[in-house]
């Protein structure tokens, strides 16, 4: 596995290492001795989601959960290709409100880490897209919520995007009451 890091301390890159022959690859997306042996040692991932978005430029976020059902998620694009966006929304840190963004995608199948305490969502870069995510907790409807995706600055690559209600509604990130707090 090739492990990268970002300025921004929490989120990780991970790209599994891919096996191939004449009839496709095979690749071990997740392999907690394998990250443990390269320092990641992360907690327990006790459920899986995996989502579907048909047009182009759908995007789904900013979202959290609040404690006491707080996620840390291993994103990754099973099908197409997405950009990928985790904001520090940890009171307290050096990097608050600033973020991170990466293409994920089928073809490399590169994954990212996003911790507790950071917004995620992402912004379909092709047709029928499908992402899988790892999470440490379960979700809890009454823990959820969300940030304007178009309140931090980030450079989407599209100015309208398809929306959920609950995404359109959301508030901007400068009414946002933070419910993570960074260590130390």
């Amino acid at each position: 596995m090739e492990i990268s890091s970002f300025d921004i301390p929490g989120p990780v890159l991970v790209t599994p290492r891919r096996f191939g022959d004449a009839r496709g690859w095979f690749c071990e997306t997740w392999n907690r001795t394998r990250l443990r042996a390269s320092g990641l040692d992360w907690p327990e991932f006790v459920q899986d989601n995996h989502s579907f978005s048909a047009p182009r430029h759908t995007l789904r976020g900013l979202h959290f959960q609040r404690p006491p059902h707080a996620q840390d998620k291993l994103v990754r694009c099973s099908r197409g290709a997405v950009l990928d966006v985790a904001v520090d929304a940890r009171k307290g840190s050096a990097t608050y409100g600033q973020w991170v963004s990466v293409e994920l995608s089928a073809a490399t199948g590169t994954q990212l880490y996003v911790p507790k305490g950071f917004l995620h969502g992402f912004l379909t870069l092709t047709d029928d897209c499908e992402v899988q995510y790892k999470c440490t907790d379960i979700y809890a409807p009454d823990c959820d919520g969300a940030v304007r995706w178009n309140s931090l600055g980030i450079d989407w690559g599209t100015e309208a995007p398809v929306l959920s209600e609950k995404d359109a509604q959301a508030m901007p990130f400068a009414q946002f009451e933070t419910p993570f707090h960074a260590e130390g």
